[in-house]
């Protein structure tokens, strides 16, 4: 597994090898890396000649100073992990420099998929995903990129964007990684206290439970359950829980609406924010 640190390493590094006539795969990440990372590496592998990753905490996504000096950084943890997994062929660790010699200054019209949930509480947070996105795909120059279904409304952005770039890359979705106790697997689960981390597996649990009670309640009575259910937590906030269509993220507003729906939830965790979704068939 090659280490480069530079774009000009990345560019080396493609180069050098015989990528012509192979599937690139690229699997990028802000590190932190956990199970629900190294399965992103698991499929890339299975459908990849090379597989490369990144490891960029992206600065231009945060539109909290104060979460972004605390999302957990450990390199080289990360790179001992993907070490041992054995299936990544290089790991891109650029700097902000790097990646931004200079500010990007590029707006992205997602119309409605960067307005809703994620996008109404976290202004100019997909913004910046798709100016990073854009400048990995670039340099990367993947043929698939693999991303997890955690970040659902991300995914949709991320589409989007694949589309407005004219580009071919191939956005292969990934499904939730899952802790013993439903939780899904995120870098923000290690900045939870051992009482907090206890508490935040209720947020999955009453996600199952809505799958069933979709039977017997309407859309509105079961968002409400939902948000009433997780608050009941003292430890738990509800941000937001909506029930949208899954390819334009609009809102249901009943079951017998075409398409397929996500419940899509965020809950802060004392001072952590957590997302997670869920399919109603």
């Amino acid at each position: 597994m090659e280490i480069l640190k530079s774009s000009a390493s990345l560019k080396l590094y493609r180069s050098k090898h015989d990528i012509e006539g192979n599937i690139v795969g690229f699997v990028p990440t802000m590190g932190a890396l956990h199970q629900g990372h190294l399965s992103l590496i698991d499929v890339a592998a299975s459908q990849s000649d090379y597989v490369l990753a990144s490891i960029f905490v992206n600065p231009t996504q945060f539109n909290d100073p104060k979460d972004l000096r605390n999302y957990p950084r450990d390199l080289e943890k990360d790179l001992a992990l993907l070490e041992a997994q054995g299936k990544t062929s290089a790991v891109f660790v650029p700097e902000v420099e790097d990646i931004y010699p200079e500010p990007d200054t590029r707006i992205f019209n997602f119309e409605m998929l960067d307005k809703v949930m994620e996008g109404a509480h976290r202004p100019g947070h997909f913004n910046g995903v798709a100016q990073v996105v854009s400048k990995l795909f670039n340099l990367v120059e993947p043929h698939k990129a693999f991303f997890g279904l955690k970040d659902f409304q991300q995914l949709a952005v991320i589409r989007q964007l694949v589309k407005q770039m004219q580009s071919d890359i191939e956005i292969v979705a990934c499904p939730i990684i899952r802790e013993n106790d439903g939780l899904a697997m995120s870098s923000r689960n290690q900045l939870l206290s051992d009482e907090e981390r206890l508490h935040a597996a209720t947020i999955s649990a009453i996600l199952f439970k809505s799958k069933e009670l979709a039977q017997s309640m309407n859309v509105i009575q079961l968002t409400e359950w939902v948000i009433s259910e997780i608050n009941r937590d003292p430890f738990l906030q509800v941000e937001y829980f909506q029930i949208v269509d899954s390819l334009s993220l609009t809102p249901v507003e009943t079951w017998n609406q075409a398409g397929e729906k996500q419940g899509c939830v965020a809950v802060k965790v004392g001072a952590i924010r957590l997302i997670d979704n869920i399919k109603f068939d």
